[in-house]
């Protein structure tokens, strides 16, 4: 005997959202199933994928009932694919109309109005969602969406703020979820720029990141990757933050940004080991006057006392040679060179030059968080309180090593340049961008 209409609306239903969820598994799982090297074809693949699957949900089309929930896979269907597709917002932007609490189709509307750069609609869906039924998808959803948001630096630190507390929220629901821990992480980054880079926030984001990775299709986000190796950059762990920029790369080979940032970090490592292993270029008799020139006074209000740290602490400082300086923190020492270069970069996060010391030794200074069009010139004197040292060394391009000490100075406010302390207008927050591509 045949079914009933009902059985049979049932079951066209189950056909089309299981054919629909198999679209999403394949997607997600790509990389489980082909190697890394099949990267370049994963879209067409897809795409061939949707279409098989778009025949499948015409095929049931007059067997479901419900338009909206036809509708509602129709579009999800089309979502899978990266790019904004006008027809599969059309078809949720309905099914939201005929059915307000279908909570999938909020979510993938909002979704559809962020690959088309809408934010303040993909927002309005996510927060629609939230309002049926608590869920992680819309919680991180509107964490990613809501980093977007705010036109004043007291706007931007509120939306921050909220930013978090959802990525948290969706965490929660979820802890195995890879996705959610990976917006979370980027809800991090983001705080850490927009708030005085506080250490502990930082080791938030990377540990956040390190929780996504355990999940296989978090794992293979581009965006986890990239979004790291920014905060690797950071942190200058340099060939960490270059084969993070290689596997986004990978995983995306049509993203170009990811090439140009592993790029653009080689590029710029080459020119400091080059600068700082040449001393900046300059003529042996430049050099030897810079050098010979170096005198007692150039400590200015570090000559001989002590200076007050970042944390409110005096601390005596002793003047100290380059060459004996430890990895890591030199505590209570000082040291003073002549800047014999900068280095030039694509980005001007950190800005960096090159000192010598009276005894000739060559360290590359990275500063940060100082204002734009400031910075230092060949000749000057600077000097450091207690110095962070990072040795690089490691392989780049070709036969060429990557290798030189540097300094690492957080704010251009420690330091004492032609003996004079620098003043608070040279300062000024780092800001750099967190991906939001594929979130």
């Amino acid at each position: 005997m045949a079914g009933t209409s009902t059985e049979k609306d049932c079951d066209s239903l189950k056909i089309v959202r299981e054919a629909v969820d198999g679209l999403y598994d394949f997607r997600d799982h790509y990389f489980e199933r082909n190697d890394i090297e099949k990267a370049i074809q994963k879209t067409e693949e897809l795409g061939r994928e949707l279409e098989k699957v778009l025949a499948q949900l015409d095929e049931h089309k007059d067997e479901i009932k419900s338009k909206a929930d036809y509708l509602c896979q129709r579009g999800k269907a089309f979502n899978v694919m990266p790019e904004y597709n006008e027809e599969g917002l059309q078809c949720l932007a309905k099914a939201v109309k005929l059915e307000p609490k279908l909570v999938e189709a909020w979510n993938h509307l909002g979704e559809g109005y962020w690959k088309k750069k809408d934010v303040e609609n993909a927002r309005n869906c996510f927060t629609g969602a939230l309002n049926y039924s608590k869920n992680k998808v819309s919680l991180r959803n509107l964490s990613m969406v809501l980093r977007q948001l705010g036109k004043t630096p007291e706007e931007k630190a509120d939306y921050i703020q909220k930013s978090v507390q959802h990525a948290k929220e969706a965490v929660q629901m979820d802890f195995k979820d890879g996705m959610s821990w990976f917006i979370a992480g980027n809800a991090y980054l983001t705080m850490f720029f927009a708030s005085g880079q506080t250490a502990s926030v930082l080791k938030q984001c990377m540990g956040a990141y390190m929780q996504a990775e355990r999940d296989p299709i978090a794992k293979n986000n581009p965006d986890l990757h990239f979004n790291r190796a920014v905060a690797y950059k950071y942190q200058e762990d340099y060939e960490l933050a270059l084969a993070g920029f290689g596997m986004a790369s990978k995983l995306d080979p049509m993203w170009e940004e990811a090439k140009d940032k592993k790029q653009q970090l080689l590029e710029y490592l080459e020119n400091v080991t080059e600068l700082v292993e040449a001393k900046g270029k300059l003529k042996n008799k430049k050099l030897h006057q810079l050098t010979s020139s170096i005198k007692e006074s150039c400590l200015g209000p570090y000559s001989g006392g002590s200076y007050t740290s970042p944390n409110g602490k005096t601390v005596k400082l002793k003047h100290v040679q380059l060459s004996s300086l430890d990895e890591g923190l030199n505590a209570e020492k000082v040291v003073v060179g002549r800047v014999v270069c900068s280095v030039a970069s694509e980005e001007p996060i950190p800005f960096t030059f090159a000192i010598v010391d009276s005894i000739g030794a060559c360290y590359a200074v990275t500063l940060y968080n100082i204002a734009q069009g400031q910075g230092v010139i060949i000749g000057d004197s600077v000097a450091i309180p207690e110095p962070y040292v990072t040795h690089i060394n490691f392989a780049g391009r070709g036969d060429q090593n990557i290798r030189f000490s540097s300094i690492r100075v957080n704010s251009p406010v420690v330091l004492v340049v032609n003996g004079k302390k620098l003043g608070i207008e040279k300062q000024a927050p780092t800001i750099l961008t967190v991906s939001a591509k594929s979130e």
